[in-house]
């Protein structure tokens, strides 16, 4: 029940609360990287930044939990093989929901979340701008009686494509924002651990 916070924090016990956001963190890493699995090869490359980050940060706490993680890292870039640009093998529903169940069991068995949503952070931008969008189509459907969109089209990639980017390169900008935010996550745990 105890979560390792960076420095001036330290160690917080969440009692019950822990429950409820294990509980989150599994519904919205799953639905994290199920939404960011459109472009070929963006879920599989972002999964595996994010695996090494979180395997940087965890590994303190339970070195087993860190080689898991590198595991996964190595089987999402072993499967980038076969989906970069132009993809010759699909992941579908059931990959992003394990990649993202697994990033999430990272985090709840060493109580590593803040390193989490660090190195997921590609995945939380993909998950809150569909939730932006929809809010802000019900909501101006409600006050001026038609809904307006807030991006192009969600989720985000989507946008980006719609406003000319192409393909590979919203990949490789992913790519980028993920290594920083892996680099930052790995930080994080080991100075928090």
């Amino acid at each position: 029940m105890l979560v390792p916070l960076p420095a001036p924090l330290g160690l917080v016990s969440l009692g019950r609360f822990y429950v409820y956001l294990t509980t989150f963190c599994f519904v919205s890493m799953g639905n994290g990287v199920n939404l960011t699995d459109d472009l070929d090869g963006l879920a599989g490359g972002t999964a595996a930044l994010a695996f090494i980050g979180m395997s940087i940060a965890v590994l303190p706490i339970c070195s087993d939990i860190s080689i898991f993680g590198a595991s996964m890292a190595g089987a999402c870039v072993g499967f980038l093989l076969h989906n970069r640009y132009k993809a010759s093998i699909f992941m579908g529903d059931i990959g992003s929901l394990a990649l993202g169940g697994a990033l999430a069991a990272m985090a709840a068995i060493t109580g590593m979340f803040f390193p989490l949503f660090i190195s997921s952070g590609i995945f939380v931008l993909e998950a809150l701008s569909v939730i932006v969008q929809v809010l802000y189509f019900k909501a101006t459907k409600y006050f001026h009686g038609k809904g307006r969109r807030f991006f192009k089209m969600a989720p985000f990639h989507h946008h980006l494509e719609l406003c000319g980017l192409k393909e590979p390169y919203i990949v490789a900008i992913a790519y980028a924002v993920s290594l920083i935010l892996s680099l930052i996550s790995g930080y994080s745990g080991l100075k928090s651990a």
